[in-house]
């Protein structure tokens, strides 16, 4: 584990870029203030008498703030990317031997190769003989940004945020993002900083320069959905035990999504999706009718319009391969 110095020295050095910092928990991905939720919040913690304070609103680039934090214990380094005007491209790599490409990106082996062929798509074409490595640029078609490798064997390329359009927020892979093993975060995310270690695998710089500019390519992919968002109505439905069996399927799809915690929000709409998709597959519901439910009360979590848009098309498309059918159910809910 790194020893106190390192990690201070990391710290100040992140927030003399400008990166607004919080303690992260010794060798771990988690937060290590606040303790609680914003739902749990009692205002004890001091930073809460006015009200809850989340990390990112307690990420800061004060030295003096900064040194009394890690002169305290071994934190780990978190970057609240919104605070820190950055958008970065989560390039991760798969967990295990079953963890593969959908067809869309078949023979891809990682987050990587989805990026590089969304920027050959989208922007530059690609060398396949360039590649990450000690001193490497980027592979061609990408970029050369701030690079840091991650405990996981992925790469985090650091981009600046857009200075006009709408707040970029975070995406996840292909639940709405920009691909297989491609996630960004932004406003509302954080990443872990080089200097850190997790589970006693290091983050490490591996292309020290200036964040570049975000590709247009990806900011456009990113932003806002071009189609009129769907008004909170009510779905028409049978007065028998199967509608009353699909209406309360979604009363809690949509508990499900408004009650998830900050950071498992996009998550949480992809799986409340793909169950309403196996009733769409199913014929008892329509799509338009998955979006008029799900859309409103995704976008009162704090979710962009076109993340939500993306992530429901998204969770269609699974349950449309496991199809419920209300034939099959023998007692209303």
């Amino acid at each position: 584990m790194p020893d106190l110095s390192l990690l201070l020295a990391a710290a100040l050095a992140h927030a003399a870029r400008g990166w607004h910092v919080f303690p992260l928990r010794p060798d771990d991905k988690r937060p290590a203030f606040p303790d609680h939720t914003a739902d749990d919040c009692t205002s004890r913690d001091p930073r809460c008498r006015t009200g809850h304070t989340g990390w990112e609103h307690r990420a800061t680039t004060d030295p003096d703030r900064i040194r009394r934090a890690w002169s305290a214990r071994p934190y780990g380094i978190g970057i609240a990317c919104g605070p820190s005007a950055l958008v970065v491209v989560d390039l991760d790599v798969p967990k295990h031997p079953d963890d593969t490409p959908p067809a869309e990106w078949a023979g891809a082996c990682d987050g990587l190769d989805v990026f590089a062929a969304l920027a050959a798509r989208h922007g530059t074409p690609v060398d396949p003989f360039d590649g990450f490595g000690p001193g490497a640029p980027p592979r061609g078609g990408i970029d050369a940004t701030y690079t840091v490798s991650t405990a996981s064997g992925g790469s985090h390329l650091y981009y600046q945020h857009p200075d006009s359009g709408r707040e970029l927020r975070n995406t996840t892979g292909d639940r709405g993002g920009l691909g297989w093993k491609v996630d960004t975060r932004a406003h509302g995310g954080y990443v872990v900083a080089a200097g850190s270690t997790v589970n006693g695998r290091h983050y490490e710089t591996v292309l020290d320069c200036e964040p570049a500019p975000l590709p247009a390519w990806v900011a456009a992919l990113l932003g806002p959905a071009p189609r009129q968002v769907h008004r909170a109505a009510a779905v028409v439905l049978p007065p028998d035990r199967h509608g009353r069996y699909v209406a309360a399927a979604i009363r809690r799809q949509v508990d499900h999504l408004t009650a998830a915690p900050e950071g498992e929000r996009n998550n949480a709409l992809f799986i409340s999706a793909a169950v309403l998709g196996e009733l769409v597959a199913g014929g008892a519901l329509t799509d338009t009718d998955v979006y008029t439910v799900l859309e409103p009360a995704a976008l009162t979590t704090g979710l962009s319009a076109r993340e939500v848009a993306r992530t429901i098309a998204s969770g269609l498309r699974a349950g449309a391969r496991r199809p419920r059918y209300l034939r099959d159910i023998r007692e209303a809910a």
